[in-house]
């Protein structure tokens, strides 16, 4: 699968604007819509955990990169789609976990989680050591981030090798990431990478790379990890300008085998989408637009229910979320500032998406089976679908959609990956 993304990567070389986009969730409605996204559009998906959700320890979806290889693969046999056109991702790879003890400890939890995805069959890792650890003269130097990076990827190497993996990983490097799932404060003004900067992050790679002999590693560098200038915070989305990343897209000419990661791509449109990856951002990343778009689904599935099953069987998913959102505000208290009334419309509506940490909840995610199994066991009025659901009750309409509310969620979803599709595989790239 590795090889695959290198193709890829030549073929974009080669003047085939080619991408993939990265679904950065671990929602399993999100996966079935990606999988069956991919299969009917022929194409392959690249799927990523990351670090906060996915690791040796289980992380905060609980799984382990074992488990949630298991999950993907199921969910692609149950929908269908060629195992071989899943490509498993792991992104933020480093001490971003552990970065509240002293590097040297955190560095070793950082050789676990690498070690546990390159075990597990992950095909693109993302070594990511920008983040300063307890003790860390702030900001860190590119040699000290690059040296750091540099022990994880032998640490990589020699995993792969131990393994007896069919093909080692990829690997996607660089230190200007915006803050995963989103800006915690409102946006100013956001400024691309410079070349200048781009090309020191390079050369400080290459020789700590050099220096810890893993260099020969480096034609598997897929990407390097830029700010293009797009972000989202609570309420607003930067969308990209092009005319501002002149001179960084031609940052990577010389190099045969490397192009460049966006993150925090939510919520761009259509066409910028498409502009990123014709200015070489090879991969784009997806995560909270895609869970945001599944709430949107499910509140408005919810209203839906309020209006047809009686009160004492109904779901009450909204309020079951802001109940337990409340009593656990570990994952949004210190995101989401103002007052009660801001904090509450941020915590069901923002941008960043910070709900999409507490679907796994087991009384969240009971409550969601429960209203899809309420509106399942009738029949959704058209016009009160229409309502609530204008795009889908149009697919139902013309029998593109059945009228299912599971299907309609995730039709809801897809309707947010398709630009991504559009922006990564021109129709002549498809199968």
């Amino acid at each position: 699968m590795g090889s695959q993304l290198l193709e890829m990567v030549q073929t974009h070389k080669s003047g085939v604007p080619v991408g993939i986009y990265a679904v950065c969730s671990a929602h399993p409605m999100v996966l079935e819509a990606a999988m069956t996204q991919a299969r009917d559009e022929g194409t392959p998906v690249l799927i990523e955990a990351t670090s906060n959700q996915v690791d040796q320890y289980g992380g905060y979806s609980g799984m382990t990169p074992p488990m949630f290889r298991d999950l993907v693969h199921r969910i692609a046999a149950e929908q269908r789609l060629p195992i071989e056109r899943v490509i498993l991702g792991g992104d933020h790879l480093g001490p971003n976990r552990w970065r509240h003890l002293p590097a040297s400890e955190a560095m070793l939890e950082a050789e676990g989680v690498v070690a546990a995805y390159v075990e597990a069959g992950y095909e693109k890792i993302h070594l990511d050591c920008s983040m300063a650890c307890a003790g860390d003269t702030v900001p860190l130097s590119d040699d000290v981030v690059a040296e750091r990076a540099a022990r994880l990827l032998a640490v990589a190497e020699e995993a792969s090798r131990r393994s007896g993996r069919a093909e080692p990983p990829v690997y996607v490097i660089g230190t200007e990431v915006p803050v995963p799932g989103g800006a915690h404060e409102e946006l100013g003004e956001l400024v691309a990478t410079t070349p200048e900067a781009a090309g020191s992050t390079l050369d400080a790679h290459r020789a700590a790379f050099e220096r810890a002999g893993v260099l020969d590693a480096w034609d598997r560098i897929i990407a390097l990890v830029v700010q293009p200038g797009v972000e989202f915070d609570h309420l607003k989305v930067v969308q990209y300008d092009r005319s501002k990343t002149e001179l960084l897209r031609h940052a990577l000419d010389d190099e045969p085998a490397m192009l460049f990661e966006a993150h925090s791509c939510d919520y761009q449109p259509a066409a910028r989408l498409r502009s990123l990856v014709e200015d070489h951002w090879f991969v784009i990343k997806v995560g909270p637009g895609v869970t945001f778009a599944l709430r949107e689904a499910l509140f408005a599935l919810a209203a839906i229910e309020q209006e047809l099953v009686p009160v004492e069987r109904r779901s009450f998913f909204p309020d079951v979320v802001e109940r337990v959102m409340l009593a656990k505000p570990a994952q949004w208290e210190k995101y989401y500032d103002g007052d009660y009334e801001s904090q509450r419309i941020a915590r069901r509506y923002s941008y960043s998406d910070r709900l999409r940490y507490y679907l796994p909840d087991p009384e969240i995610a009971e409550a969601q089976e429960k209203l899809l199994s309420n509106l399942g066991a009738t029949d959704i009025p058209l016009p009160l679908l229409s309502q609530y659901l204008p795009t889908q009750y149009q697919r139902v309409v013309e029998g593109a959609l059945t009228n299912d509310p599971r299907a309609i969620a995730m039709d809801r979803v897809r309707d947010a990956l398709q630009p991504y599709v559009d922006a990564c595989f021109p129709k002549e790239t498809r199968n």
